[in-house]
C-alpha cells in the first residue's frame, strides 16, 4: 500500500468527464455478474459514464446497440445469477487489425478511453494488444476520415484493466480466478451425491472435471473429498502407475472401504505426453481388479448455477479495484490485472502474468513438471504436497512413541472434521499414536480419550458438525483433572480445533503451566467457528459454509421481495459480537445495510437507512434487504429495527423479519472449508512434530516457551503460527473479538454498492506489484 495518491481527492469526482466500458469475454464463469455490477456502480459513484459491451469483443467490433449506457438499476438482481448477463462470445473479427480498427472507432465515437475486460488469458492478451496499437488504429481512422483529428486527440490514450474470469484457475498471479470456487461447489455437490450411491454398491467412481491445462479443480476436489487418486497435467504419474493405482485401490478395499473415488482433470497426461482418459482408467480397474466401475464426466455443469458467496465477494472487490486502477492510470502505467493474494486485492502487470501462465504450458510441454508445479505458485504446490502425504497410505513400521491428542471446542461448525481427519492421518504417517478427546475440555477432564485410527476418519471431510463432540466449557475449573489425564494418557502434544473458547482455553492451559508441569507440552489452536472471531487469523474454518448458507437464504428472500414489491426484509445473522458474517453476507447478497457491533450506529443512521429505502421504492428496484448481527446493539434489537421500519414505511413499504439461527452452523462443508481444514490439520501436525523434537530433553518433553503454544492462522498471504500469549494483547476478551479486523476495510464497498453517499478512502491504494512469488495460501 502507498499513500502517494492525493488524500484530498474526492472519489465521487474522480470519474467526471470519463467513460468506462465493461465487457466479458471468452468462457463464462460464475461471479462475472458481480464484477460487472461492481464496475458499473463504482464507476457511476465516481461520476463516470459506464457502458455495457454486449457479446464480448464481437459487440465491441459490431458497435451500435451492443454498446449501451448502464444505469444503477440495470445491474440490479444480477449478483445471484450465473454466467454473464451481458453475454460473451469468441470473436474472430477482433483478431484481425480491421476488426480492432472498427472497435477503436466505436469507442472513440462514444468518448470511451477506459476498458475493463473480464475474461481468461486469451481475452486479456487481446486487450493488451489492442491498447499497444491504439495510436496506430486512431491514425488509420483519421486517414480514412472515420474520425476527426479532434476526436483522435480527445481519445489519444486507452487504459486497460483486466479481471480474470475462468473456472479453471489457470491464470498465474492470482490465488483464485472468478468462478473457480463456484465450480468447486458444483463438483463437490456431485461427489457427495455419487459417494452415497457408490457405498451402497461397493463401486469405484471415476470423475472427470474441467481444467484443460490446469489441474487446480481436480487437485482441490481430490483434497476436499479424500479421493484415492488424482490425475493432473502439471504432475503426471510415474511410469508403472497402473500397478500402483490398482494396488492402492485394492488396499483401500482390504481396509474396509466400500468405495473408491478417482478424479481426472480433462487435460491429464502421462510422462510421455499421452492423454490419460477416464475410459482408459475404467478399463484398467475393471480388467485388473474386477471392481464395479462407473465414469462421470461433469462437463459444463461446473460452469453453471449460482455463484458462491466467495465468488460474489471476489468479483465485487475486484470490480471496485479495477475502476480505481483505470481512473488512476496514466499513459505510462502498464495494463494491469486485478488479482487476489491471500485476502488482499493487488494489481499486477497484465503481460507479466500472461507470460508466467505461458511458461507453465511450455514447462509441461517440455516435460519439466517440477518447474510447472513451482510456476503455478506456492499454494498450488502446498496443495499437491498435502494430497501426496494424505494419499500415502502405508504408515511407517517405526513408531515415534509420541501421543498427540485432538479435540474440538466451542460450537460445532462445518470443516472441523476435515481438519481432524488430516491431522489424524498426517500424525499416523509420522509414526505417532493419535488420540481423540470427546466432548472438549470436559472430555479431557473426565478421561474420554481413546486412540483414533486411519480408517475411523474415513469420509470425514464431507461431514458437517463435529464427529468428536464439542462443548463450550473452559478448562479453568478442571485444570487438576486435565493435568492428571494428560499424564495418565501420556499426551505429548495437543491439537485444539474450535472458536473463541478454543483460544481462551488454550491461554488458560498456557497460564497453568506454572502450576502444572503436565501442561508443558506443545499445543496448537486451529480456528474453527462460523463467527470468524479468533485472534491471529483472517479466516476461520466454518465461516465460508455459514456465509454461503446466509447468502442462499438472502437470495430466496430477495426473490420473494421482488415478487411482492415494496417489501423490506430484516435478517438477523449469527457471529456473537463479530460482524464478519453480516458484512460479508451483505456484500454477497447485495444488502442495503448491515448493522454490526464494530461499526457503531445510532438513531440518525437508522433514520438515514429508512430514508434511503423510501427513495429506493421510487425506482424500479422495489425491495430492500437489511442484515443485523445478533449482538450489534443491546437496545436496537432486531425487533426494535423491525418495528421502526414498519412504522416509518407505512404506506410505502411493508416489513418482514427473519432470524436465521442455528441453520448457519449446519450443512455440509463448502470446498473452501474442506480444503482449508485439510491444510490446517496437516500443517499443525507437521509443526508439532518439529516442535516436539526441539522440546525433547533428557528423555522427556518439556515445552514452556511462548512459541510452543500457538494459533495457526491465515494472515494476509500465508499460514503462520503465532504464540497465544502474544495474541492476547490484540484481543477484546469481553466482546470475544480481535481488536483489529481486516474485513472492516471493505465495509464501505457494500455501502457504495447499495448507493449510499459515503466517501471511499482513496488515500491508501494498491501499488502495482510484480508477479513472481506473490501467490498467497488462500486459494491455490
Amino acid at each position: 500500500m502507498s499513500s502517494d495518491l492525493h488524500p484530498t481527492l474526492d472519489p465521487t469526482k474522480m470519474g467526471l468527464g470519463r467513460s468506462i466500458a465493461v465487457l466479458t469475454s471468452g468462457g463464462d464463469a460464475q461471479g462475472m455478474n458481480a464484477a460487472v455490477r461492481a464496475t458499473v456502480r463504482v464507476g457511476l459513484y465516481t461520476g463516470a459514464k459506464v457502458y455495457f459491451v454486449h457479446e464480448g469483443y464481437q459487440g465491441l467490433v459490431d458497435g451500435g446497440d451492443n454498446i449501451r449506457l448502464a444505469t444503477w438499476e440495470s445491474v440490479s438482481m444480477m449478483l445471484q445469477l450465473g454466467g454473464t448477463v451481458i453475454g460473451s462470445a469468441r470473436c474472430k473479427d477482433f483478431r484481425a487489425r480491421e476488426g480492432r480498427r472498427k472497435a477503436a472507432c466505436n469507442l472513440v465515437k462514444l468518448g470511451i478511453t477506459n476498458l475493463c475486460v473480464i475474461g481468461g488469458d486469451g481475452s486479456l492478451t487481446g486487450a493488451d494488444a489492442f491498447r499497444s496499437e491504439w495510436s496506430g488504429l486512431l491514425g488509420d481512422l483519421v486517414t480514412a476520415g472515420s474520425i476527426s483529428e479532434a476526436e483522435a486527440k480527445q481519445s489519444s490514450h486507452l487504459n486497460i484493466v483486466g479481471m480474470v474470469g475462468s473456472i479453471d484457475n489457470d491464470f498465474c498471479g492470482t490465488d483464485m480466478t472468478i468462478g473457480t470456487d463456484s465450480a468447486l461447489h458444483r463438483i463437490i455437490e456431485v461427489v457427495d451425491a455419487i459417494t452415497t450411491t457408490a457405498q451402497s454398491h461397493q463401486r469405484t467412481f471415476i470423475l472427470e472435471v474441467m481444467g484443460r491445462h490446469c489441474g487446480y479443480l481436480a487437485l482441490v476436489s481430490a483434497l476436499s473429498c479424500g479421493a484415492d487418486w488424482v490425475f493432473i497435467p502439471e504432475m503426471p504419474p510415474d511410469d508403472g502407475w497402473e500397478d500402483h493405482l490398482c494396488r492402492r485401490l485394492a488396499d483401500q478395499r482390504a481396509r474396509g472401504s466400500r468405495l473408491n473415488v478417482i478424479i481426472v482433470a480433462e487435460g491429464a497426461m502421462s510422462r510421455d505426453g499421452q492423454p490419460i482418459t477416464s475410459d482408459q482408467i475404467k478399463e484398467l480397474v475393471t480388467d485388473r481388479l474386477g471392481f464395479d466401475t462407473r465414469t462421470t464426466v461433469l462437463g459444463h455443469v461446473q460452469r453453471g448455477g449460482t455463484p458462491s458467496a466467495f465468488d460474489r465477494i471476489l468479483g465485487s472487490r475486484m470490480g471496485v479495484e479495477a475502476v480505481m486502477a483505470l481512473l488512476e492510470a496514466t499513459p505510462d502505467t502498464p495494463a494491469c490485472v486485478v488479482s487476489l493474494s491471500g485476502n488482499q486485492a493487488v494489481r499486477l502487470p497484465l503481460m507479466e502474468c500472461v507470460q508466467v501462465t505461458k511458461d507453465v504450458t511450455a514447462a509441461m510441454a517440455e516435460g519439466r513438471f517440477e518447474d510447472a508445479l513451482k510456476l503455478r505458485g506456492t499454494s498450488f504446490e502446498n496443495n499437491w504436497k498435502t494430497y501426496k502425504m494424505l494419499a500415502h497410505i502405508n504408515p511407517p513400521d517405526v513408531k515415534s512413541n509420541i501421543n498427540v491428542a485432538i479435540m474440538n471446542i466451542g460450537a460445532p461448525c462445518a470443516g472441523m472434521n476435515a481438519a481432524v481427519r488430516s491431522a489424524v492421518r498426517i500424525g499416523i504417517i509420522q509414526g505417532h499414536t493419535m488420540l481423540a478427546v470427546h466432548d472438549g475440555f470436559d472430555g479431557l477432564a473426565h478421561g474420554q480419550v481413546e486412540p483414533i485410527t486411519w480408517t475411523s476418519v474415513t469420509g470425514w471431510t464431507g461431514k458437517g458438525g463435529s464427529m468428536l463432540g464439542t462443548k463450550r466449557s473452559l478448562p479453568g475449573k478442571m485444570l487438576k483433572e486435565i493435568s492428571q489425564n494428560i499424564a495418565k494418557f501420556n499426551i505429548h502434544a495437543l491439537v485444539i480445533i474450535g472458536g473463541f473458547e478454543a483460544f481462551v482455553g488454550g491461554l488458560e492451559l498456557v497460564q497453568a503451566r506454572e502450576k502444572y508441569e503436565e501442561m508443558c507440552i506443545p499445543m496448537v489452536v486451529i480456528p474453527a467457528t462460523v463467527s470468524n472471531n479468533v485472534p491471529g487469523s483472517d479466516f476461520s474454518i466454518g465461516a465460508d459454509t455459514a456465509l454461503n448458507t446466509i447468502t442462499a437464504t438472502c437470495d430466496r428472500i430477495k426473490q420473494s421481495a421482488a415478487g411482492t414489491k415494496r417489501r423490506v426484509f430484516i435478517v438477523e445473522t449469527m457471529g456473537g459480537y463479530c460482524g464478519y458474517l453480516a458484512t460479508m453476507a451483505g456484500l454477497a447478497a447485495g444488502a442495503d445495510a448491515a448493522y454490526i457491533y464494530e461499526d457503531k450506529f445510532n438513531i440518525k443512521d437508522l433514520e438515514l437507512n429508512v430514508e434511503h429505502l423510501v427513495e429506493k421504492m421510487k425506482t424500479t428496484v422495489k425491495r430492500g434487504l437489511i442484515l443485523r448481527n445478533e449482538n450489534s446493539n443491546a437496545n436496537y434489537t432486531t425487533d426494535f429495527i423491525f418495528n421502526l421500519y414498519s412504522e416509518e414505511g407505512k404506506g410505502i413499504f411493508d416489513c418482514r423479519k427473519n432470524v436465521l439461527g442455528h441453520m448457519q452452523q449446519g450443512g455440509t462443508p463448502t470446498p473452501f472449508d474442506r480444503n482449508f481444514g485439510t491444510k490446517m490439520g496437516a500443517k499443525t501436525v507437521l509443526w508439532l512434530t518439529d516442535k516436539l523434537k526441539e522440546c525433547y530433553r533428557h528423555g522427556r518433553i518439556f515445552a514452556n516457551t511462548p512459541d510452543s503454544a500457538c494459533v495457526l492462522g491465515m494472515r494476509k498471504r500465508a499460514l503462520t503460527f503465532q504464540p497465544l500469549t502474544e495474541l492476547k494483547a490484540d484481543t477484546d476478551l469481553e466482546h470475544r473479538i480481535p481488536k483489529t479486523q481486516w474485513w472492516l476495510k471493505i465495509r464501505p464497498i457494500m455501502k457504495i454498492l447499495a448507493k449510499y453517499d459515503i466517501k471511499l478512502d482513496t488515500s491508501e491504494h494498491t501499488d502495482m506489484e510484480h508477479v513472481i512469488n506473490k501467490r498467497g495460501d488462500l486459494g491455490k
